[in-house]
């Protein structure tokens, strides 16, 4: 069985113990339970993309840690005006585990 769920506008596909990086939920501490919502759910045979279903079906994780991502180099340069910009970014992450998926009752 598994899901996929929508947090900070991407979606992942996750199932009961899989670990899954999303954007920070800077509310939530290491260790507190977090409800994702479902977009899809497929059990077997059996796929439920009924949005009337979904709105009962929650995916429930709990938060494992904070962390940072990779870097990610920016470089801007205009020829011949000695124009060079060096930016850096590095995303904020937070590591979930899947505890649980709800069944989709019909």
């Amino acid at each position: 069985m598994y899901a996929i769920v929508r947090s900070g506008g991407r979606q992942h596909k996750v199932a009961v113990g899989d670990i899954v990086e999303i954007d920070k939920l800077s509310a939530n501490k290491v260790g507190d339970a977090v409800e994702l919502s479902t977009l899809l759910v497929v059990d077997g045979d059996t796929v439920t993309s009924d949005p009337w279903v979904l709105a009962g079906v929650k995916v429930h994780a709990e938060v494992v840690d904070h962390h940072k991502g990779e870097k990610i180099d920016i470089l801007k340069y205009k020829n011949k005006t000695g124009y060079r910009k060096r930016i850096g970014h590095r995303q904020q992450y937070t590591s979930v585990k899947i505890t649980g998926i709800d069944s989709a009752a019909k």
